[in-house]
């Protein structure tokens, strides 16, 4: 069976954010079974993990002796099995992973940067004077994701896949704000995605295991 890796405890500000649950979605998506593997703070620092995960994050993926880290490469993994998430048409297939490379390199760094001051450095000087910009910046970046998605119900059409679970766990990033929401085109895209049966089930699996930890 499948095991992902994933903390036990986080802060209330990171539960259902944490990346395992992209990893956990894509499973749900492609009705692929599978189980948490669950660390102690500071079992991601210790010579064992980081043998499987260089950088000490979640989510590696473990099946069959094979393992895997980042959760692009974790998502296109499991798409291999699901053609919901990585459609079998070429074309489809590689507009798929265009956009969902797309989610991590053009939207996420820039909505990070948003998030990171907000929840660490709010009170700073620097940061009330830098957030702006900063925010500026995403708003560009999001404006133009909109103009992209257009009328379509998603990224490259009328079907879901792996690409609109990556964006839409990036853009969910900005929940504590209406920086995605006040686009109206943004706001009924990610109710469209997270109201998927499978992403719902991958999100109660990711806090029930807070909730049993707690």
């Amino acid at each position: 069976m499948i095991t992902i890796s994933a903390f036990k405890w986080v802060p209330d500000f990171a539960q259902g954010q944490v990346r395992d649950l992209r990893a956990r979605w894509a499973l749900e998506e492609a009705g692929l079974p599978y189980k948490a593997r669950l660390l102690e703070q500071g079992d991601q620092d210790k010579p064992d993990y980081r043998a499987l995960q260089p950088f000490g994050q979640v989510p590696i993926l473990e099946e069959d002796g094979l393992i895997l880290f980042e959760s692009g490469a974790i998502v296109l993994y499991v798409g291999e099995r699901s053609e919901t998430l990585l459609p079998k048409d070429v074309g489809s297939r590689v507009r798929t992973t265009q956009w969902l490379i797309a989610a991590l390199n053009s939207i996420e760094p820039f909505v990070m940067n948003v998030a990171a001051i907000d929840l660490f450095h709010a009170n700073e000087e620097w940061a009330r004077q830098h957030r702006p910009a900063t925010v500026d910046i995403v708003q560009s970046r999001l404006s133009a994701l909109s103009k992209s998605l257009g009328d379509k119900l998603y990224l490259d059409g009328d079907r879901f896949t792996a690409g609109d679970l990556m964006m839409t766990t990036v853009l969910r990033i900005m929940k504590r704000t209406d920086i995605v929401t006040s686009d109206k085109r943004l706001a009924a895209y990610l109710e469209r995605c997270t109201a998927r049966s499978a992403f719902k089930r991958a999100l109660d699996a990711q806090i029930g295991d807070f909730k049993v930890a707690a």
